[in-house]
C-alpha cells in the first residue's frame, strides 16, 4: 500500500493534538462515519464500502417543523447556494447556521422582523466579524424564504453591520519576513512553509497540498480547493531552489514532524508556534503572507489583472487596493522628491 496514493472520494483525514491521524467518511448529506487505519489498507476500505452503502440524510428533517427557522435551514440546505460551495466554505457555512438554528430554529419564519435582526447583530458587537457573517447568513436564508413564499419581504434589509476596526488579516511586512528568515534558517520547514505561502501567493488549504505533482517544466500548476479556479505559477529562482534541495521521500512539499500531511487548521497552530518563536505578533498568519506577495506584486509594478493570475483571484476588487496601495507610495515618494528639489533650487 502506497501511503502517497490519494484517498478515496469523500475521504477526509486530519491529525489530531495527540499527532494521530484520523480518516471520516464524509459525503454531502450522508452522516460523518469514522474510517479505521491508512486509507487502501483492507480495514480501511471494508469500512468505507459500507459507509458507501449507507441511506442518505435529510438534513434536519427529524427536528424541523413547518415554517420555522430549522425547516429553513433545511431546505435551503437543497439549494445550489450551498451545493455549489467548496467543502471549506460548506463548513464555515454550516457552522454560523448550525448556531443560529439552535438558538431559533422553533421560532417562525413569518414572525422575524428587522428589530430583532438588528439585536442579534448587536449583541455581538465585541466581534464585528462574527456580528457581520451572521447578518450575511441570515440573509441568505430569509432571501431563500422570500423565493419560497414564506415571508414578502427581506427583514435582513436595513439592518446595520457592525463597524470593523481591523483591516481583515495582518500583512506581512518586509521586516517580518527578514526576521522569521533570520530565525528559521534554510532547511527547516518553518523555512520551506514561509517561502511557498510567499513566492505562490496561495492559501493555507492549497499551500499544505502542493508536492511535486504539482511541478512541471518550473511551472506550479494547481486547482485552488476553496475556489476551483486553476492557477499556474512559474516558480520563483529561490523557491526552485528550495525544493531541489528537498529529499525524494514525499510527494507533499510540507508534511509534519511525523510525515504526515497537514491539515489546513493544524498548519496554521504550527505555523503561528513558528511564528512567536521568531519573536513576531501573534496576528501573523498565513494568510498574511498571501496579501505580502500581492503587495510585493503590486509595488514591483504588475497590473491587478497580473496578480489575479497568481493570486487565483476572482474580483479585480479585491487586487486593486494592491496596486492603488502601491501607486500612491510611489507617487508619495515622488511628490516629496519634487518638493525637495524645488525648495533646493529655491
Amino acid at each position: 500500500m502506497n501511503p502517497l496514493r490519494k484517498p478515496p472520494r469523500y475521504c477526509q483525514g486530519f491529525e489530531d493534538r495527540h499527532g494521530k491521524f484520523r480518516w471520516y467518511y464524509r459525503r454531502p448529506g450522508f452522516p460523518r462515519i469514522p474510517l479505521p487505519g491508512l486509507p487502501w489498507t483492507p480495514e480501511f476500505m471494508a469500512a468505507y464500502e459500507k459507509a458507501e452503502k449507507g441511506e442518505r440524510l435529510e438534513i434536519g428533517k427529524a427536528r424541523s417543523a413547518p415554517g420555522t427557522v430549522s425547516a429553513l435551514v433545511a431546505s435551503f440546505y437543497r439549494t445550489s447556494d450551498y451545493t455549489a460551495l467548496s467543502d471549506s466554505t460548506k463548513a464555515t457555512y454550516r457552522g454560523i447556521i448550525e448556531r443560529f438554528r439552535a438558538e431559533h430554529g422553533n421560532k417562525r419564519v413569518a414572525h422575524m422582523e428587522k428589530r430583532h435582526l438588528q439585536k442579534l447583530v448587536s449583541d455581538k458587537a465585541e466581534t464585528p466579524a462574527a456580528a457581520n457573517n451572521l447578518l450575511r447568513m441570515v440573509h441568505l436564508l430569509m432571501r431563500h424564504a422570500v423565493e419560497m413564499g414564506w415571508r414578502g419581504d427581506d427583514p435582513t434589509q436595513g439592518v446595520r453591520k457592525v463597524k470593523r476596526k481591523s483591516g481583515g488579516f495582518l500583512t506581512w511586512e518586509e521586516d517580518h519576513i527578514a526576521a522569521f528568515l533570520d530565525h528559521h534558517k534554510a532547511g527547516t520547514r518553518a523555512h520551506l512553509a514561509l517561502s511557498l505561502l510567499l513566492y505562490t501567493g496561495q492559501r493555507r488549504s492549497d499551500v499544505v497540498r502542493m508536492g511535486r505533482q504539482h511541478v512541471r517544466n518550473g511551472v506550479l500548476s494547481i486547482v485552488q480547493q476553496k475556489t476551483g479556479q486553476d492557477v499556474h505559477i512559474p516558480l520563483h529562482g529561490g523557491l526552485q531552489a528550495i525544493l531541489d534541495a528537498l529529499p525524494l521521500d514525499n510527494l507533499s512539499f510540507l508534511v509534519t514532524a511525523q510525515g504526515k500531511p497537514f491539515s489546513p487548521a493544524g498548519f496554521t497552530n504550527w505555523f503561528r508556534a513558528m511564528t512567536r518563536e521568531a519573536g513576531l505578533p501573534d496576528k501573523l498568519s498565513p494568510h498574511g503572507l498571501r496579501k505580502a506577495t500581492c503587495r510585493r506584486l503590486a509595488e514591483a509594478g504588475c497590473t491587478p489583472h497580473e496578480i489575479m493570475a497568481i493570486s487565483g483571484h476572482k474580483s479585480l476588487a479585491e487586487v486593486t487596493r494592491y496596486t492603488v496601495a502601491a501607486g500612491r507610495k510611489d507617487l508619495a515618494k515622488r511628490a516629496i522628491a519634487s518638493l525637495d528639489k524645488t525648495e533646493t533650487g529655491t
